[in-house]
């Protein structure tokens, strides 16, 4: 189970990604966008209603705090391809509201969704950070604390254990891990080198990739997420995403190199051919 938090400036704009999905150029990629991520509110905590009426309720009660930048805290869970239907909707609405009382905002505004996109399940909440005193939810330490929720509630709930980031951990602790991650990047590693091989495009070194267990995410750049949900950037095993368009482009002129070589070749053994015809039936 891997945790992320976050702190932004606009309800409405976080609300409308959680329902339709990014942004797209036309009204029926939209409804496409809508329909693969599944979107469902399986939780409302002191709001409720249609996406704008919880907008509208958000942000009245944001107002009692006007000097705050960002307002909206959106935390999100997503859980392990071996945890595939493993937790109910209400078993996942029951971590939320279990986040809610360990960060400390049980008593303000939020919304649970879950989505469908992708190859894991995960979860989103959206919080309102000012409550209805008017005082600001902490973000202090928040990263460190996730982490931490993270591996309690794969304990709760008997979730696949993920590997918490370094920098959370005790030495001792960080130098063992350290061992079983340079295992997990040499393997990657190893993979991607299959991948890129055999492809012509980075998509079908994503399919590849898939094919050996491995989720790859496009971006500004490229990272990848193994069967545990360890993540990787391309530049800690060596690609970034340019280093693997490239190598793609070399492949692909190697190819069309090969294929006029083997052609030129055809043509000479064929114009060979030809010519001992010719002198065969000569006459002296």
């Amino acid at each position: 189970m891997i945790g992320k938090i976050s702190t932004g400036r606009n309800f409405r704009g976080c609300l409308r990604y959680l329902h339709e999905g990014r942004l797209q150029e036309s009204e029926e990629l939209q409804l496409e966008e809508m329909a693969k991520k599944q979107a469902e509110v399986i939780h409302y905590n002191k709001c409720f209603g249609t996406r704008e009426q919880v907008a509208k309720q958000l942000v009245e009660v944001r107002a009692l705090n006007p000097k705050l930048l960002k307002p909206v805290l959106h935390a999100s869970f997503s859980f392990a391809y071996a945890d595939a239907a493993l937790l109910t909707q209400q078993q996942k609405a029951d971590i939320a509201i279990a986040m809610s009382e360990e960060f400390g905002f049980d008593q303000n505004q939020f919304i649970v969704i879950t989505h469908a996109d992708t190859v894991h399940e995960h979860i989103h909440i959206l919080v309102n950070r000012v409550g209805y005193d008017g005082k600001t939810v902490n973000d202090s330490n928040s990263y460190k604390r996730m982490a931490q929720f993270c591996r309690d509630m794969e304990k709760r709930y008997k979730l696949t254990p993920v590997l918490s980031p370094n920098r959370f951990l005790a030495s001792g602790e960080r130098m063992a891990i350290g061992k079983r991650v340079d295992h997990r990047k040499e393997l990657l590693k190893k993979t991607l080198v299959w991948a890129i091989s055999e492809s012509g495009t980075i998509e079908t070194v994503k399919i590849r990739m898939q094919e050996r267990g491995y989720h790859l995410h496009l971006g500004r750049g490229i990272t990848f997420t193994d069967k545990q949900q360890i993540r990787f950037n391309g530049s800690q095993v060596g690609y970034s995403l340019a280093d693997i368009n490239a190598q793609l482009i070399r492949q692909r002129r190697m190819a069309v190199q090969e294929k006029q070589q083997q052609m030129r070749l055809r043509e000479q053994t064929k114009s060979e051919k030809l010519t001992g015809k010719k002198a065969k039936g000569r006459s002296i």
